[in-house]
């Protein structure tokens, strides 16, 4: 089959394809936390190291005093707030540099690719057009894998298995900036590709290519030629 010789490029969101969100995590986080009547706000420092984390988590170390139910009540408040304020993430949330560049290549070599993010549907539709990138990811190649609660009941493994089954590719590749994404390639034997901004350290995970250009990733299309 033509797919023996397609391979599929599997894209984390957050930090990878995208740059600027956390200055809008930030600023939905400091206003719920005022809206909801708490004096204490997240810094500037702490959202960047948190970065990646669930929602709550960002709650869960403002306010360490307050229980777990809490931490999810501000969490769905901020997902609210989120969707309510569409014009926030347009503010902050830019295209991450090549990445309309190198996700046109990869298509022009006649590859697929899947963007699988920790969001909510909704929010990931939204993010996508907020920087022009869903024509690149065609009707259920975004997947949302929306495990913002503390027994997640799905995570990028299941999401990526339930879209491998019963499809078949010569290569698989994973790009993305945390070590769950680096994991993923595990799901199928594949490659990783660890994503970090320049001037961010890397995280510390076994990925068999670290990147700060996204057009590294370009070698995998070019392989095939």
């Amino acid at each position: 089959s033509p797919a023996r010789f397609m391979n599929l490029f599997v894209w984390d969101f957050h930090g990878t394809l995208e740059k600027g969100n956390e200055l809008a995590v930030l600023e939905i986080t400091n206003h719920v936390l005022a809206l909801q009547g708490h004096t204490q706000r997240l810094s500037e420092t702490d959202c960047q190291r948190l970065y990646g984390a669930l929602w709550y988590e960002y709650f869960e170390h403002v306010l360490p005093q307050e229980p777990y139910e809490r931490h999810v009540q501000l969490q769905e408040a901020a997902f609210r707030h989120s969707h309510d304020h569409p014009e926030i993430l347009r503010r902050h949330t830019k295209p991450n540099r090549h990445a309309h560049d190198v996700l046109e290549g990869i298509a022009a070599g006649g590859h697929e690719q899947v963007v699988i993010s920790n969001t909510l549907p909704e929010s990931l539709d939204l993010f996508l057009e907020v920087v022009a990138m869903k024509p690149y990811f065609p009707n259920g190649h975004a997947l949302a894998v929306n495990s913002h609660a503390r027994q997640p009941a799905r995570t990028k493994q299941d999401v990526l298995r339930e879209f491998l089954a019963g499809k078949e590719y010569q290569k698989i590749i994973s790009i993305g900036d945390s070590p769950k994404d680096v994991e993923l390639a595990t799901v199928h034997g594949g490659v990783s590709y660890l994503y970090t901004h320049h001037g961010r350290p890397f995280r510390d995970c076994q990925a068999h290519h670290r990147i700060r250009d996204l057009r590294d990733v370009l070698q995998e299309v070019q392989q095939e030629v």
